[in-house]
């Protein structure tokens, strides 16, 4: 359950840093709350699986899907650029996440 939760709390990550692009600085205040939300949302979710998970796995593997799914998603959504050393980074971090996953014994 809590590998579950570190995933969605990786997703809820994605969601407030795409977020924060629409704040304009905290001035829009429907884009603020639902920033904010995904925030709390997903501290909470990393917070219940330190319960039970090395802190540096969870952190890294937390941090790792907010990084590749937020690089994802400015691609696809937002017209980021998608060059060879850009996708060749990212396939590397979500090649370190699957590799912490494997090596923690939970």
């Amino acid at each position: 359950m809590v590998w579950i939760a570190l995933f969605v709390a990786g997703l809820f990550e994605i969601g407030w840093a795409i977020g924060l692009k629409y704040t304009a600085g905290f001035s829009k205040p429907l884009p603020t709350v639902l920033t904010l939300a995904a925030m709390a949302v997903s501290f909470g979710l990393l917070s219940y699986s330190l319960k039970e998970l090395p802190v540096g796995t969870a952190y890294a593997i937390w941090t790792g899907i907010g990084a590749v799914g937020t690089a994802i998603a400015g691609i696809v959504f937002l017209g980021e650029a998608a060059n060879a050393a850009r996708v060749l980074c990212i396939v590397l971090i979500a090649g370190g996440i699957v590799g912490l996953k494997l090596a923690t014994p939970h």
